[in-house]
């Protein structure tokens, strides 16, 4: 949102009915965001914190929104708790932490932050691919240790031939297709329907396995795809297989991913999502066939702006004329 943009929608906002004073209702903050983020979100709202609601509880009643990453979880609680509450604004694309039957129920509104961040997540997503396949992270450390005086680095495998199966061809899957096609891949994907497009579909997750050296997880998180990635996928993808998941950590079936691992059922991962963020004592953390990123996927100054401009031109539409810009159909 350009500067002249914000300056416009404070004017609407001290024009419109019940914002009289000029102010937006304040908006509870859940979760940690950059410090540039949240000096955007400052600049146009009172941003109350989940500590300071409670210890001082009688600030609920004056809260008309939320502001979240799509990292944190809004439970039906919490929103009965904001009797005023009538918008969950979240900067990402993904709301599978979010109770969104009950806010429906509430008449709550929640928007998200589509295609702003589907560039990045596939640039994270070939970025992991070829850390892995080249594996870069302990080419690094072989120089730094001086390793190198001693012996040549192991050789690492090439992208250009494997076959690649992107689970989930939405916005950023296709971003990610888009990407390794140059690499002169063998492009199939997974989902509910074929689309319109020259890549082999599947309409069974292990039949792709099967065919494919790498699987690489855009899809979206929430029941429906809780655990698709188990260990029959696995067994399937097989031991010269692949995984890249810059979807959501519960698509993974994350104990059986760890067995796969460490049995050599498959040959590697790497991972920006996990289970339980931040990732606590877990069996990757120790494996040597394993890239780790801490849920990095939209993490880069240009997104994370972005995110927050189009979350702000959420909120403040919602408030000045009772419409978001990007609802959660």
């Amino acid at each position: 949102m350009m500067e002249h943009e914000l300056a416009a929608a404070r004017q609407a906002a001290e024009a419109s009915p019940g914002h009289g004073d000029g102010r937006f209702p304040p908006l509870l903050k859940v979760g940690v965001f950059p410090d540039s983020v949240e000096a955007q979100f400052r600049s146009m709202f009172t941003l109350i914190e989940e500590e300071a609601l409670q210890s001082d509880p009688a600030q609920a009643a004056a809260i008309g929104g939320i502001v979240t990453r799509s990292n944190y979880r809004i439970p039906a609680e919490l929103m009965d708790r904001l009797p005023g509450l009538r918008i969950i604004a979240t900067n990402g694309v993904g709301y599978d932490g979010i109770a969104l039957d009950h806010a429906r129920r509430k008449n709550i509104v929640v928007t998200n932050t589509p295609d702003v961040l589907n560039k990045a997540v596939a640039e994270l997503a070939v970025g992991l691919l070829l850390a892995l396949l080249r594996k870069l992270p302990a080419a690094d450390g072989f120089v730094r240790t001086g390793a190198w005086e001693d012996a040549p680095f192991p050789l690492g495998g090439s992208l250009a031939g494997k076959k690649v199966g992107i689970v989930g061809l939405g916005r950023i899957g296709k971003e990610i297709a888009q990407r390794l096609v140059p690499f002169e891949v063998d492009l199939s994907y997974f989902g509910r329907a074929r689309q319109e497009v020259p890549w082999r579909h599947f309409d069974s997750l292990q039949a792709m396995a099967r065919h494919v050296d790498v699987l690489i997880l855009s899809c979206p998180g929430g029941a429906a795809t809780r655990h698709i990635v188990d260990a029959a996928v696995l067994r399937a993808l097989g031991p010269l297989g692949l995984v890249v998941n810059v979807a959501r950590g519960s698509v993974v079936h994350e104990a059986d991913l760890c067995h796969a691992l460490a049995n050599g059922i498959i040959q590697g991962a790497a991972l920006d999502v996990f289970e339980s963020e931040p990732l606590g004592e877990s069996p990757l953390r120790h494996m040597s066939n394993v890239i780790l990123a801490p849920h990095i996927g939209s993490a880069t100054h240009e997104t994370r702006r972005q995110m927050a401009e189009l979350a702000i031109r959420n909120l403040v539409s919602f408030f000045t004329t009772g419409r978001a810009v990007t609802p959660v159909a």
